[in-house]
């Protein structure tokens, strides 16, 4: 009889097959265990693939709306059907320093009556102080950053034909630019407002040998908020050319709505500025320190609201309700966005640089009563100033723009002022603004 020996070359192939048996018992084992897991799996897939295509067909309906949206409506105008308040109010000859809280349009030989966002005691107010002012021309717009209502509208013109100043963009900008450079500067390129910088020769000046990036022998030392208070060319002309560049100072121009129209009730000039390639010209416009940036004043004060209102910009709005003689209501006004154009961390930031303005800079003789007042101990100000001469140095141009905050959250106002003076220096702007705040808040 033969006997097969299991410890022969067959051996191998009968030890792998223990193992095999041994791995299938195993398999069968935990065979229940797997198949709940691989159907728990499958239902997952199946709910995920499911809720997603809903999702989707949602968003699909609706637009295709971003699921995180400001609080604030981006409706600009809601108008009723048939109807184009707008150009129905650019169309008509208006008499803009008579405008006041309501008042009257022909259109079609029908008689509208409009109710306007203006508060009628400081648009009488600022009227009766600017035709105090011994300037050639003087404009002011005084809105409410949260919701962009036109508080005041009002200019004066010696020996005008009663045109609205407040939409022309004719004026040079000066040195409200740098609320522009300093917002890029904040944004873009690691500054703070604590940050040292160098400056030599005098704070106003620009001059080609102030441009150098090395400290010289002469050279001053400040930060960044007391150059933005004392309104220092040099070192926003440095920071143009080294730090920020013409794109960058074009993108930040855009986003503060420079060569762009601005949606308005009444007919509104287009603010422009021109970002040359060589170095000087970045100082220059980086700094204001030039007479092509052009802007108007509501613009003006549409810059400073983006600082007062946490970066956000309402769209400025004038007419509230338009009704006809049968006292159907034609128009309805809405608060609406126009524009985010620095984030609320930078706004916060510029609010320090505008507030050394008030303490330290351009500002602090003229607005050392308010500082001093007890009516202004709870409201936080800022400011920023600008000024330069025309070419032939007839008139100069003299600009504030305020934020006034109280901290009760009532009046919060921004405004710009500008004074146009000619051969005698009339009132300036910021003593200008001075009376209106503290004429508005304490009223």
């Amino acid at each position: 009889m033969d006997i097969k020996n299991h410890y022969s070359s067959g051996w191998r192939g009968y030890q792998g097959k223990l193992k095999r048996e041994e791995r299938r018992k195993t398999f069968l084992k935990k065979l229940p265990v797997v198949a709940l897991y691989s159907g728990t799996c499958l239902l997952v897939l199946f709910f995920v693939f499911y809720t997603g295509s809903r999702l989707l067909g949602y968003l699909g309906r609706e637009g295709h709306r971003p699921l995180h949206t400001q609080k604030t409506p981006v409706v600009i105008r809601e108008k009723m059907p048939d109807q184009d308040l707008s150009f129905e109010l650019k169309d008509l000859d208006l008499d803009y320093t008579s405008l006041s809280d309501h008042f009257f349009v022909q259109r079609d030989g029908t008689r509208l009556t409009v109710h306007s966002s203006l508060d009628a005691d400081l648009q009488n107010y600022i009227l009766s102080l600017l035709k105090r002012s011994r300037t050639e021309q003087a404009a002011v717009v005084v809105l409410s950053p949260m919701d962009g209502r036109i508080l005041a509208m009002a200019n004066y013109e010696k020996g005008g034909k009663g045109d609205n100043l407040c939409t022309k963009a004719v004026y040079p900008a000066a040195s409200l630019f740098k609320i522009v450079s300093a917002a890029a500067a904040l944004e873009t390129a690691g500054f703070t407002p604590n940050r040292a910088v160098i400056f030599t020769g005098g704070k106003h000046t620009l001059y080609k040998r102030q441009l150098k990036k090395k400290a010289g022998r002469y050279s001053t030392k400040t930060s960044f908020r007391e150059a933005f208070g004392s309104s220092i060319n040099s070192v926003f002309g440095k920071m143009g050319i080294y730090d920020l560049g013409r794109s960058v100072i074009s993108e930040y121009a855009d986003r503060f709505l420079f060569n762009r129209l601005i949606s308005f009730d009444l007919p509104m000039e287009q603010s422009t500025v021109n970002v040359p390639d060589d170095d000087y010209g970045l100082a220059e416009i980086a700094s204001g320190f030039n007479r092509v940036t052009l802007i108007s004043p509501l613009h003006a004060a549409l810059l400073v609201s983006a600082v007062a209102n946490k970066g956000i910009v309402m769209a400025p709005r004038l007419i509230e309700r338009v009704f006809n003689d049968s006292g159907e209501l034609l128009y309805q006004g809405r608060p609406g966005l126009l524009g985010s154009p620095i984030s609320s961390g930078t706004a916060k930031d510029l609010k320090l640089l505008m507030r050394d303005t008030i303490f330290n800079g351009t500002c602090r003789k003229s607005f050392r009563t308010l500082r001093r007042s007890k009516a202004f101990r709870d409201v936080e100000l800022g400011a920023k100033t600008g000024t330069i001469n025309d070419k032939l140095d007839r008139f100069k141009y003299d600009w504030l723009t305020v934020y006034a905050l109280p901290r009760d959250g009532t009046k919060r106002i921004c405004m710009a002022v500008l004074s146009v003076h000619g051969e005698k220096l009339g009132i300036r702007a910021s003593e200008l603004g001075r009376h209106i705040i503290k004429y508005y808040i304490t009223m």
